[in-house]
């Protein structure tokens, strides 16, 4: 038995990769467990498109077990880790041209005290989902999530709140420095004033 919300249509995600980065924010992502269903809304995604990016793991095409479900439909789940960290991505894009959304940041909603069981070492609350690999272990979402549909449960993205777009804020993404050019496109986004985003 699932409550509601349902997920989004698989319609949602064939629009162009930057467009769904900022699409994605104020969405409802969750993810159910043994242990019930935690869930926050998306405050922050970092969008990488694909061949031509070079702080994108399918830069120059490059397929490998890892990036290969970034090949695939749109709307599937990319987790990868990163410093023993899972992250997970959003798959956008057409078929056979890998791009992906990178979630950073979300606002905790439902199964708080999941959460807070997850975060042990989380000083206050913010620090339980500001961050892509902190948000992975508060919701529960692991490597075993990788090439999950969104459009599915047990992980899924719903409808969630409506940000407009005076409230959407863009820069460069963190933690690619050393990628050229691409270092300083400005494709991350976020919800303007949002605690939960990771800087």
């Amino acid at each position: 038995m699932h409550i509601s919300p349902e997920p989004l249509d698989k319609s949602f995600y064939n629009q162009p990769t930057l467009q769904m980065a900022q699409s994605l924010l104020g969405k409802w992502l969750l993810k159910e467990t043994d242990e019930g269903i935690a869930s926050g809304f998306i405050v922050e995604a970092e969008a990488y498109i694909g061949p031509d990016d070079r702080a994108a793991h399918s830069f120059n095409n490059r397929r490998t077990k890892r990036t290969e479900i970034m090949f695939g439909e749109a709307g599937h789940a990319y987790t990868h880790t990163m410093h023993t960290h899972c992250l997970v991505n959003v798959v956008s894009g057409q078929i056979n041209h890998p791009e992906a959304i990178l979630i950073r940041g979300v606002d905790p909603y439902t199964g708080q005290e999941l959460m807070e069981k997850r975060r042990p070492k989380a000083k206050k609350k913010t620090q339980w989902t500001n961050g892509p690999g902190k948000l992975t272990q508060a919701l529960g979402i692991t490597m075993d999530d990788y090439g999950h549909s969104f459009n599915q449960y047990p992980l899924w993205i719903a409808q969630g709140k409506t940000v407009k777009p005076s409230e959407i804020v863009s820069g460069p993404r963190i933690g690619i420095e050393n990628t050229g050019d691409a270092k300083d496109y400005p494709w991350r986004f976020w919800i303007d004033g949002n605690e939960f985003i990771s800087r």
